[in-house]
């Protein structure tokens, strides 16, 4: 199969992308969030012209091709332009099918955990203990993620005493079963995230993300080894020997490879099979619900170390006003703290025609 045409509609904040096949054959995909203006620029021009009318069978063998005809651009923007044309790949490939991605990648539909996952810290404590609350008898969430420091913080918190508050605050008002993460963004340094990580096992949290500067993977690993509680990281990493070195060195738990960050499926698939062959579990980075989410859904129902939950954004307008109006159906219910892949072919999903009418388009041809 061959690709034709490469269509992308964006905005600053979200860029979907829609691939045409010889047959006409269609597929959406999505470059990932912030600046997608930008990534959608680097799709038409670093990405396309390598792809355009090239055999996709072996799909990983194109992307590297991509990667070396691009080798001077080895960071985060080709990458996220190339999960853009990776993952509408997969729903065209889903569509000629009549299957699910999660059944071409060799799971099956069906619900999943998902864990409510905070975005902010700019919310007292004891307030975002309530909204937990509320999520938890609104739609039966049994997992939370909160945040610890400030982001990339230099070891300072948010404000004075604020993750000193957060870590009992959550215990006390959510109960002994219910399970606790937390999340310090590149905050520390090894010795503050050590204490940090000890007051967190004193109160039964299970889940460290990110203690320290995600690119110090020595930093992340003394942590790792000192304490008992899984500690987390790997969002933001989107170079494949990166990767193995984290994992081959086991800095880390649990590894969070983000799909848009780390240039689509095919590319996550590598370093899952990494961690399966290293006994660690996978649990993806998705903190907003744009597509990415729908994506780690299919993803966790497919891969045999999937990890405990599907990371599950919380936030609404206030925090992701573009986040509104995005399909033609909301494919994110939760019940009883599930979330659920359905049996539509593809990602089943459609982008809402207002949406794309209000963004910015471009299109890449074949020759």
């Amino acid at each position: 199969m061959k690709i034709i045409r490469i269509e992308t509609f964006t905005t600053e904040f979200v860029g979907f992308v829609r691939v045409t096949s010889q047959d006409g054959s269609i597929g959406w995909g999505q470059v990932s969030t912030y600046h997608s203006d930008i990534s959608c620029q680097v799709l038409h021009r670093q990405v396309a012209p390598w792809v355009l009318g090239q055999d996709t069978t072996d799909l990983d063998d194109l992307l590297d091709r991509v990667a070396e005809r691009e080798h001077k651009f080895p960071g985060s923007y080709l990458r996220r332009a190339m999960a853009g044309f990776d993952t509408a790949l997969w729903d065209l490939r889903g569509r000629q099918a009549g299957k699910s991605v999660a059944e071409l990648l060799g799971g099956t539909p069906g619900r999943i955990r998902a864990y409510a996952s905070s975005m902010k810290r700019d919310i007292a404590p004891k307030d975002e203990a309530e909204r937990m609350k509320r999520l938890r008898d609104a739609h039966g969430i049994d997992a939370f993620k909160v945040r610890a420091g400030a982001e990339v913080g230099r070891g300072q918190d948010e404000w004075p005493g604020r993750t000193e508050e957060i870590i009992p605050t959550m215990r006390r008002e959510m109960g002994p079963d219910a399970a606790l993460l937390i999340d310090a963004n590149s905050c520390y340094a090894p010795k503050q995230a050590i204490e940090v990580g000890r007051m967190l096992e004193d109160h039964g949290f299970s889940h460290f993300e990110e203690p320290c500067p995600y690119w110090e993977l020595e930093q992340t690993k003394e942590v790792t080894d000192t304490l008992d509680i899984d500690v987390t990281g790997g969002e933001q990493d989107c170079d494949l020997p990166t990767w193995k070195r984290m994992i081959d060195m086991r800095a880390v738990n649990i590894v969070q490879p983000d799909i848009l960050y780390l240039g689509g499926i095919a590319r996550t698939l590598r370093v899952v099979k990494m961690a399966e062959a290293a006994g660690l579990p996978v649990t993806p980075h998705c903190a907003n619900l744009s597509l990415v989410t729908l994506f780690t859904m299919h993803l966790l129902r497919a891969i045999p170390n999937a990890g405990k939950y599907l990371e599950f954004s919380i936030e609404g307008a206030d925090y992701y006003p573009w986040q509104d109006g995005l399909f033609t159906s909301d494919p994110y219910g939760i019940e009883d703290g599930h979330a659920t892949v359905t049996d539509a072919p593809g990602w089943g999903i459609e982008i809402a025609p207002e949406w794309l009418a209000r963004s910015q388009y471009n299109v890449s041809t074949a020759e």
